[in-house]
């Protein structure tokens, strides 16, 4: 299925909130947390926080469906569910 997303800087670092909105069959709204320490390990500065988490979304939704996904969380929070995120994360940009 394709999806089309949406991301939205709602406040800024230390610890960034996106809002994302995800549409496919069903939309969903998304609150995203990234703090910024984690931000610069995934990145290193090589993409912008809004790409992390559009990246990160397209990483989610090859595994699960947009309504699957949590509502609310922390992007640290991907690795509990797949532990190959970071990994595979970086290798997309």
């Amino acid at each position: 299925m394709a999806y089309s997303i949406e991301v939205k800087q709602l406040k800024p670092f230390p610890v960034a909130e996106f809002e994302v909105k995800v549409s496919g069959k069903t939309q969903t709204t998304h609150t995203v947390l990234v703090e910024e320490n984690y931000f610069k390990k995934l990145t290193d500065g090589k993409i912008t926080a809004e790409k992390l988490v559009h990246l990160s979304f397209e990483f989610l939704l090859d595994r699960e469906p947009n309504t699957s996904i949590l509502r609310r969380f922390d992007l640290r929070e991907i690795m509990h569910y797949f532990p190959e995120y970071e990994t595979e994360i970086v290798k997309m940009f």
